[in-house]
């Protein structure tokens, strides 16, 4: 089993469709499904069993996959390595983060760099899904949960606050929620993962039993977009709140506060151009915390 090979069968192991991976490796479906009859002639085996509901591993198959994923590894590991050495200020980084950060401290951050050194390109990805920095799938990511891998170098970029905001629209229209009264009378915009972690959902520590839930979103761009738009009163971050210029309601509470990290391969730390993109990165996080009060 070559290299080429490994990598269309371990999209097929994950994908389980021709369609799916042909749609990650960037070819065509045809091209999946010649190179897996190849590759099942020239090892003599049947790897996958056809079935209505897509690919599925034979006994075989989920031998080749574990030597596969050997190689993929091993791949991978070359790559940080060689990378690791690389002293130009030239060349493509991948970044990942959250739609927040990434529009307001990572795009201004890249922006002011690139300007510096316009031979780096930056891949950047804004997505709540955790990439594998080992497989280099990125190379830097902006995350507010801290990996345990020894492997990965970790940096606290920032401490941020939430607090609630709401707009001046909504506030002219519905006054300010009473502090003890559940947010009765009042239209809320909720995280939705909050929603769905079965944890009691609180907003500034207040319980929310009374509100009326004008809509829930799936990242915290999208809170901060509705309560903008006067839907109702959200939780923000402190400073991405003040950046929004939105109303602080109740400036005596403060949600307890939460860490951002900054996250990279401990191979490829020293490069000259992730390196770079790093600290830009730290650097915008530094400004944009700096202006919360």
């Amino acid at each position: 089993m070559n290299w080429d090979d490994a990598r269309i069968f371990l999209a097929l192991c994950r994908e389980q469709t021709l369609r799916g991976a042909a749609r990650v490796l960037g070819i065509d479906q045809a091209t999946v499904g010649r190179r897996l009859a190849s590759l099942e002639h020239a090892l003599g085996a049947t790897l996958f069993l056809r079935t209505s509901g897509g690919y599925s591993l034979t006994a075989a198959g989920e031998v080749a996959m574990a030597a596969a994923l050997n190689m993929e590894s091993s791949a991978a590991e070359l790559q940080r390595q060689i990378l690791g050495m690389d002293d130009r200020m030239s060349g493509v980084v991948r970044v990942t983060t959250t739609d927040s950060f990434a529009i307001d401290v990572v795009i201004p951050a890249i922006a002011r760099l690139h300007r510096a050194q316009p031979g780096i390109e930056v891949q950047l990805q804004a997505s709540t899904q955790m990439l594998n920095l080992s497989k280099r799938e990125a190379d830097i990511a902006v995350r507010t949960l801290k990996p345990e891998n020894p492997d990965l170098i970790v940096r606290r970029v920032a401490r941020w606050s939430s607090a609630i905001f709401a707009s001046a629209a909504y506030v002219q229209a519905h006054g300010v929620p009473e502090p003890g009264t559940a947010f009765a009378g009042h239209d809320l915009v909720l995280y939705q993962p909050y929603l769905d972690s079965g944890k009691e959902v609180t907003l500034a520590s207040e319980p929310i039993t009374h509100g009326r839930i004008a809509m829930t979103c799936t990242s915290g761009l999208l809170v901060r977009r509705a309560v903008a738009n006067g839907l109702g009163v959200g939780e923000i971050p402190l400073p991405l709140g003040e950046a929004d210029g939105l109303l602080r309601l109740w400036p005596a509470r403060v949600c307890p506060p939460y860490d951002i990290w900054l996250v990279t391969h401990k191979d490829v730390r020293h490069t000259a151009r992730v390196r770079a993109v790093i600290d830009a990165i730290a650097e915008a996080f530094a400004a944009v915390s700096s202006l919360a009060p």
